[in-house]
């Protein structure tokens, strides 16, 4: 079962696609901890740290987690203000739409196949699952990084209640060459594989709550609108990477966000425009905010 499974991810164009255990995950757990005590939380993370290790509490019959990688590099653009991750349509549609696909494919040959599919909206840890099922390994700027395409992968996972064979974990981890710790505009890389997210571009540029003197000058100095690459582009491993094979990541792409557009449109409009776009979940005047301080 498990190679046919990987043979229609094949056919539906995922390359990478790897099978986790269901923990719990304890190492994680006190990584987690670790992570709370130092304040290293956004408020943005599951907060039962249970649920975090044990897929059990998600799914209570789950036996397998399938994890898949979705790589979406479409090229290197000048002059961008947005992450790479949100030039194409919204990932979450994308990548959930081939996991509904691969899951239904399942189902026809085995009846009794159960499942939930996960796309960054999960409680499980996304990178944790790619790391121990051998899709990837940790770099020091907390990304995932796989030998073929980088660390421009977005990751999926279906939780299923059929046993398949775990895969073993990659014993490698990046270069440690130091280049994203030293690049890291909001000194947010510690050198030691954490980071204080907080102190991270993209997660500034997504902050809800009113920006500090530090943050304005921060985004100012680094102009960006949604999202930060800059410890993804400095990042050996992210050279001669390939070019996604995923179309759907090479199409309708939109590598700027207008000022005069975004300030003269209403927010309603802006949810017509942009709803299938991943930078607009956190909606219009959250995008204004940051246009007003680069401009």
């Amino acid at each position: 079962m498990k190679q046919n499974i990987k043979n229609y991810c094949r056919e539906l164009n995922i390359d990478y696609v790897g099978i986790a255990g269901i923990g719990p995950y304890y190492e994680l757990e006190k990584i987690l901890k670790d992570k709370i005590d130092k304040g290293y939380y956004t408020g943005l993370e599951e907060d039962d740290i249970q649920k975090r290790i044990d897929p059990r509490l998600t799914m209570e019959n789950v036996e397998s987690v399938i994890v898949c990688l979705f790589p979406y590099f479409s090229g290197n653009v000048e002059n961008t203000n947005i992450s790479k991750y949100t030039h194409s349509l919204d990932y979450h549609i994308l990548v959930k739409e081939k996991l509904e696909k691969l899951s239904k494919m399942i189902k026809k040959e085995i009846d009794e196949f159960e499942y939930k599919i996960f796309v960054d909206n999960g409680p499980l840890v996304d990178r944790y699952l790619a790391q121990i099922s051998g899709l990837g390994y940790f770099g020091i700027n907390n990304n995932i990084i796989n030998d073929e395409y980088g660390s421009y992968v977005f990751i999926g996972y279906i939780m299923t209640n059929i046993k398949l064979e775990k895969d073993d974990i990659l014993d490698k981890t990046c270069i440690n060459c130091g280049e994203c710790i030293r690049k890291c505009p909001g000194e947010a890389l510690l050198g030691n594989f954490e980071m204080d997210p907080k102190k991270c571009l993209s997660f500034i540029t997504q902050k809800k709550d009113e920006l500090n003197n530090e943050e304005k000058n921060l985004l100012k100095n680094n102009p960006t609108v949604f999202g930060c690459d800059i410890c993804q582009d400095v990042c050996p491993h992210n050279k001669k990477i390939n070019i996604t094979g995923i179309n759907e990541f090479k199409e309708k792409l939109i590598y700027n966000i207008d000022y005069d557009e975004i300030n003269t449109i209403s927010n309603k409009e802006f949810k017509r425009r942009y709803r299938d776009r991943a930078f607009s979940w956190r909606g219009r005047k959250l995008i204004l905010r940051n246009l007003d301080i680069i401009k």
